[in-house]
Formats: structure tokens, sequence, C-alpha cells
């Protein structure tokens, strides 16, 4: 079976194609590999995924936003599943580079989904975050939940996808599901996350930001869950439904899903930092600062939707994910610090 990943370059878009190929599936990535953060870092998970299985792994260097390099692809793989994880990410960035969100989040997603309207993919799987519920007070955060106040265009752009993927389910039948994550971290993350900037701050002794004076919570999800839960949404396709289904922003009368993947266990920012700095057997230096324009106080995932679905919740504490992440970190930076 052949299946397309976007952004496999990419943390999470690296984790989940390696599961791929270690379940012996063909996987086409494809990747711009731009300079958001470094490079050579997106390079070495490419080269990892090779060494996995050449056999099985094909990379392209492709931007979404190219329509004709993207329908290449499409055309010459005969591709039927397909995972978009490409996208422009983070938060605070989007306060000075909106135009990068509006052309690869949204030009380059229409691309993912005319494409896969075109070709007959059987499921369209895409990254959407649990940043579209805006700073709603009322935890756990429910997929029924009307998220209609994002608080910044990174979250305005990804509450769009959903839309427009629920347009395409509609008019063409394509099955489409997204996928609200929270705060993922974990091995191989991306260098702009909290967990990678605080490490590599108290490592080199400079003073780390924590923002709304450390009053922040987050849902912290492993990498791992993330993916399995991934995994195990790919063979859940949805199906139109006959009859007309009770309001649910979440659900639909056509071929259309979307879940949460949390941890469901909400963490202190400062019981995170804690826990870090216990790893690195090392205090840091603290400059508390307000909160930021777009930042969301508190996150907290409802996950009994997917594990109605598909039987599965996450389960990795966020200690153990800490520890696993800055030995990671050590291993693959350890001739920068000696």
């Amino acid at each position: 079976m052949s299946i397309l990943v976007t952004g496999s370059a990419g943390f999470i878009g690296y984790h989940l194609t390696k599961k791929l190929l270690k379940n012996n599936f063909k996987v086409y990535g494809i990747d711009n590999l731009n300079s958001y953060y470094d490079v050579n870092l997106k390079k070495d998970r490419i080269r990892d995924l090779k060494n996995i299985n050449k056999k099985k792994f094909f990379f392209y260097k492709i931007d979404i936003e190219n329509f004709k390099k993207l329908e290449k692809v499409f055309k010459k793989n005969r591709i039927k599943f397909v995972i978009n994880l490409a996208a422009q990410a983070g938060v605070r960035y989007s306060l000075s580079n909106p135009e990068k969100y509006i052309s690869t989040n949204l030009v380059g997603f229409f691309n993912i989904l005319q494409l896969c309207k075109n070709y007959k993919v059987k499921h369209l799987i895409y990254a959407s975050t649990s940043s579209v519920y805006g700073d709603i007070h009322k935890l756990p955060l429910k997929e029924n939940f009307s998220a209609v106040h994002p608080l910044q265009l990174y979250a305005a752009t990804k509450r769009s996808n959903e839309l427009l993927a629920h347009s395409y389910s509609n008019l063409f039948n394509l099955p489409t599901t997204g996928l609200r994550f929270f705060t993922v971290y974990g091995p191989w993350g991306r260098p702009d996350m909290a967990l990678f900037k605080f490490t590599n701050s108290i490592i080199q002794n400079k003073k780390i930001d924590i923002f709304n004076f450390g009053k922040h919570s987050r849902d912290f999800t492993y990498i791992d869950d993330i993916v399995e839960g991934i995994y195990r949404i790919f063979t859940k396709i949805p199906k139109r439904k006959n009859k007309l289904i009770k309001y649910d922003p979440s659900e639909s009368n056509a071929p259309f899903a979307i879940y949460n993947i949390g941890n469901s266990n909400r963490v202190d920012l400062m019981s995170y930092i804690r826990e870090i700095e216990k790893n690195l057997k090392k205090k840091s230096k603290k400059n508390f600062m307000r909160l930021q324009p777009g930042d969301i106080k508190n996150t907290l995932s409802s996950t009994k939707k997917l594990y109605k679905a598909v039987s599965y919740k996450s389960s990795t504490n966020y200690k153990v994910g800490i520890k696993n992440f800055i030995n990671w970190y050590l291993d693959y930076y350890g001739k920068k610090f000696k």
C-alpha cells in the first residue's frame, strides 16, 4: 500500500514515516526543507528514514504550494492515502511572517485537497492543532466546541483547513480526518519549541524566557503517542451518513471527522521546567515575561472520541518523555557541547 506523507522531514512526519516503514508500507515523502529551523536536522531525519528501508521510502524535495510538481507525484505513484503534515508552524512566527501561513497553510492545503479529489484518494488525514480552540476557559477541550475564536493567524489557518476539508468531503465525497494535536514533544523535536529551547539554553548557561510569568499549563503529548494515534486513524475512514446528525462541529453527514490527540493530563509549565533541570542536573536562569500576543494560557484535551473510534489513548508520562528527549539531545548534539 502506497502512502504520501507531506512534511516527512518534519518532527511528526519523520516519526510517522518511520513507523509506516517499519510496518512495511511504501511511503512517498514530500518536504521543502525550508529554513524555518535547522535544515541539517531535517536532512538527518531523511537520511535516517532512507537507512531504515531504501526500497520502501521515496523522497521528493517539493513545496506543497507548487501544484504542478505535486501533481507529478500523485500521477506517477498512484497515491491513494495521504497524510498531510506539511505546514508553516509556530504561533509567534505568525505574528512577524503572516504571508507564509497563507501561502503554505491555505494555498498549499488547497492543492492537497484538489489533488486528493482529482486522483480519488481513499482517505486524507491532515494536521490541525489545539490552538483552534483559542483561549476557551472550559476544560477539557472537546471536539464539539465551536472553535470560532482563534487567537492568532496560525490557528486561523488550521481552522480554515478543517472547513475547507469539510467542503471537499461534502461536495466530492472525499473522506477527510483532521487531527488536533496538543503540544507535541520528544526526540528529534523542533528547535523552536519549549523543551528544545529550554534544554539548549540551560546547557549553554543562557536565560530561558518564561512567558505569562510561568503561569501556563499544557497538555504535553509525547511523539510516540501522537504517531500511534495517527496510525490507528489511518484505517478509520469516515463514511457518508444517510440521516441528519445532531449538530456537532467535528462531525457531519459528509465523510468527515475531527479528533483531538492529546495526553489528557495538564502539566504546569514550572513543573515541566523543573523536570528538565532534574535531567540535566542543572538549574536554569529564568527570565519571567508577560503573556505574549496569541499565547493560550492553558490546554487540556478530551480524547474520549479518539478512544471510542480506535480504542486508543496516549500513555506516556511527561517525566518519561522529557528524559527520552534529553537523552536523544545529548547524544545528537554531544560533540557540540564537549
